[in-house]
């Protein structure tokens, strides 16, 4: 049977999933958006997590093996059209695919098991776009999981969502840890915990990463503040061998993220 295109943004069904977009509903409904082909292909691939899936007629046409996959978790599609989706999506430029999801975070406790080998946690981390790119970076590097401290952005945010590139369904993600809580587990799980900041008195080419490590990284702009460094094990900073004043925070992680993989595997 023909499915019917949704055209009135203002009906209950979508009037509910556009209010995802803000952060009270997502945490009232314990649900998000994932928008775009490579997060909502990334989230259908963990069972129970999509619970409904909206399309544009060309999204459909453009991506049909995510419309099989859908079908086949028994995922509803909505047919909408390319006005409603605008309205629907964050981005500028809708890709015509968005997915009502299932929080996926765990507990500090799941996440972090004793054997854990890099963690990255995120602590006063504001903008979404890096966090995001951070958790796409900590992915790539092989991490064990993400910690979002209680002072960070929320990584359901629909930047931080699509920064991650659909790395948010493939790692385990914790939210809302108190740092002081964060650093003791992941202590008592067996790593080191160090903090990435450019107050450090050694930098990174003078420690021993092929431990099991944590790596904290601080805010965008003023990095962390004194009373978390007191709490890492140690102070560390990337060396800065020509002229820049400093590397953002996305790029910061990266190099102590592929460091410490590096390490790990060489030992």
């Amino acid at each position: 049977m023909a499915r019917s295109e949704l055209t009135n943004i203002r009906s209950p069904r979508l009037k509910a999933a556009r209010r995802l977009t803000k952060r009270a509903f997502r945490e009232r409904d314990r649900a998000f958006l994932a928008e775009g082909p490579q997060a909502v292909r990334e989230a259908l691939r963990l069972a129970g997590v999509v619970v409904e899936l909206y399309a544009t007629a060309d999204a459909e046409s453009r991506h049909p093996e995510i419309i099989s996959a859908a079908a086949a978790a028994d995922v509803p599609v909505h047919p909408v059209s390319g006005e409603v989706m605008a309205e629907l999506a964050q981005t500028v430029t809708p890709q015509g695919l968005l997915a009502v999801c299932r929080n996926v975070h765990v507990p500090l406790a799941e996440a972090v098991p004793q054997g854990a080998a890099l963690v990255a946690v995120l602590a006063h981390v504001r903008d979404p776009g890096n966090a995001g790119t951070v958790l796409r970076t900590a992915d790539a590097a092989g991490a064990g999981a993400v910690v979002f401290t209680d002072a960070s952005v929320d990584p359901y945010n629909g930047k931080c969502v699509r920064a991650s590139a659909g790395s948010l369904f493939h790692l385990p993600v914790v939210t809302g840890a108190p740092v002081t809580q964060a650093v003791g587990h992941l202590r008592d799980a067996g790593l080191r915990v160090l903090a990435a900041d450019g107050t450090g008195k050694v930098t990174l080419d003078d420690v021993d990463l092929s431990g099991p490590t944590a790596w904290i990284f601080g805010n965008e702009a003023w990095g962390l503040p004194e009373e978390i460094l007191e709490l890492a094990d140690e102070v560390v900073r990337v060396p800065i061998y020509g002229q820049a004043e400093s590397l953002n925070l996305a790029t910061a992680a990266a190099v102590c993220l592929y460091a410490s993989a590096r390490a790990q595997r060489q030992k």
